[in-house]
């Protein structure tokens, strides 16, 4: 597979993150690394993505230390005092995080703002957001959702890390599924349902979707594994918040060199 090796530098690189913060959100990071991974491979250098999912934070720091924009040195600094890096994203610090993110149901909505602003300016340049399953339970997001259809935002690619999981349990069981695909094709979403830890698919997808100017938002579910690729986190509630001691880091750094070899 030809980004296996990519997934398994920058899972490792995750979890030294982590494990030297002694910091929590784990297992929502490891679902959306690989989507990460796609879309900043996708976009163009203008092009913005959005980070909805604000709790993932160093995966998107982890990803923006493989394209260069974050150094190693700052890099090192996450979640100490005084860092850039902060346990949700920060504005106005690197040119790939734009807004302050954090609050859940904020990030689409904001899409939706540069979306139809790329619109009314005759700007070809799409819109990616990232988001979670457990935000789509949220008001804003429906609400951003039939702004989108009703503007035509065509411009916009919604990606929701659908890992089943939230903060107090299975997704099912708090208020229902409603980051179900035939909930957004009734409103008008353009959609593709994919695996979320295939970057090739992914990319696919992505690319596919960006090109259909067909006055539809388009959207992809992608399927995904809370804590995937440490296979004591995987599908675990408890790491939504969990830190890991010694032990436990290394465990999950041989997890992923087995997974990924």
């Amino acid at each position: 597979m030809e980004y296996k090796n990519k997934q398994k530098i920058l899972r490792k690189k995750l979890l030294s993150l982590y494990f030297e913060a002694n910091a929590g959100h784990i297992g929502c990071s490891l679902s959306c690394i690989d989507l990460l991974i796609a879309l900043f491979e996708i976009k163009t250098v203008s092009e913005r993505v959005i980070l909805s999912k604000g709790h993932a934070a160093a995966a998107l720091y982890t990803i923006l230390n493989s394209t260069g924009e974050i150094s190693d040195e700052t890099l090192a600094t996450f979640y100490k005092n005084g860092t850039k890096l902060s346990a949700h994203p920060s504005a106005n610090l690197f040119t790939n995080i734009p807004f302050a993110l954090g609050s859940l149901g904020h990030g689409f909505p904001i899409g939706c703002g540069i979306a139809y602003a790329n619109k009314l300016q005759n700007n070809s340049e799409n819109v990616y957001v990232l988001m979670s399953d457990g935000e789509t339970n949220e008001g804003t997001t429906w609400e951003a959702a039939h702004f989108a259809v009703a503007k035509k935002l065509d411009n916009i690619v919604v990606l929701i890390d659908k890992n089943k999981l939230q903060g107090f349990g299975f997704t099912k069981d708090i208020l229902g599924d409603t980051a179900d695909i035939n909930k957004w094709k009734s409103i008008g979403f353009d959609i593709i349902e994919e695996d979320g830890h295939d970057v090739e698919k992914l990319f696919s997808s992505i690319n596919l979707l960006k090109n259909k100017k067909n006055g539809m938002p388009k959207l992809i579910i992608a399927n995904t594994v809370k804590g995937k690729g440490v296979n004591f986190m995987e599908n675990k509630m408890e790491w939504h918040y969990l830190p890991m001691n010694e032990d436990m880091y290394k465990k999950a750094l041989s997890s992923v060199e087995e997974n990924y070899a």
